[in-house]
């Protein structure tokens, strides 16, 4: 038995079951940590609801509408679209985030260290906004014409029991949604051999941004923070390369 898991692990498994191991533990651990972080981080709600009507009242003044509810009617027009984007919204953080993972570490190796390491540091930067601009998301503003459509996939909502006990309903500045989604998107799109793949790919972070909007989870303002979090995490990953390329060669 003990050889068969052997095999399996040399066959299968880049550098092995330790390896292995060692990143699922990385991974769950900061999952674990980072979702601890995020339901203890202090909550504000006079705060979080001020910030939330300001996004709201600057869209009304330079874009005389709201750009989420705009989306969220036109996805309520369809219950295919409904769901969808409610599917989207559920699943691609923590399911889509996971299995990407998994297949760049057993398919596209070269490529694992950087996307995690990417994936965990914009988590991490993530929280820093948490606490320093709490934001009530659009579903907490029904006097505008939002609603909290999730109900509607799975009977799930905000107010589930292992939902509430792990979330920090202020958590929308900046959207990870948003940032996980770019990342995976540009870096799946990368290592795809599928001319498809890449092209689905490189078109999923916009359907995710589409989707935390049309689901009234994130105001325009924390997809584009969400986005900003995402680039710098990258220019920190990313940083020998930078500047390997920013400096002149010798000769």
């Amino acid at each position: 038995m003990t050889s068969a898991v052997s095999a399996v692990g040399r066959r299968y498994l880049p550098r092995g079951w330790r390896d292995f191991g060692l990143q699922l533990a990385i991974w769950f651990g900061f999952l674990g940590a980072y979702q601890l972080a995020r339901g203890l981080a202090p909550h504000n709600p006079t705060k979080a609801f001020a910030n939330g009507l300001r996004v709201i009242a600057w869209e009304q003044t330079h874009l005389h509408r709201l750009v989420e509810l705009t989306f969220q009617n036109f996805a309520d027009s369809s219950r295919l679209l409904e769901f969808a984007v409610s599917f989207t919204y559920w699943n691609s953080e923590f399911t889509v985030v996971c299995l990407t993972l998994l297949w760049v570490y057993l398919r596209r190796h070269d490529a694992f260290i950087r996307f995690r390491n990417w994936l965990l540091l914009a988590n991490a930067i993530g929280l820093v906004g948490y606490v320093v601009a709490p934001t009530a998301p659009p579903r907490m503003f029904p006097g505008f014409g939002f609603a909290d459509t999730l109900g509607s996939f799975a009977g799930l909502n905000h107010g589930s029991g292992l939902i509430q006990l792990a979330s920090n309903p202020y958590a929308a500045m900046p959207s990870l949604h948003a940032a996980d989604a770019l990342i995976v998107g540009v870096v799946l799109s990368g290592v795809c051999r599928n001319k498809t793949g890449k092209v689905l790919w490189a078109l999923w972070p916009a359907w995710v941004w589409f989707s935390v909007m049309a689901t009234a989870n994130h105001f325009w303002l924390d997809v584009v923070a969400g986005i900003g979090v995402a680039l710098v995490a990258l220019a920190i990953v990313d940083r020998r390369r930078i500047v390997s390329a920013l400096l002149p060669t010798t000769t």
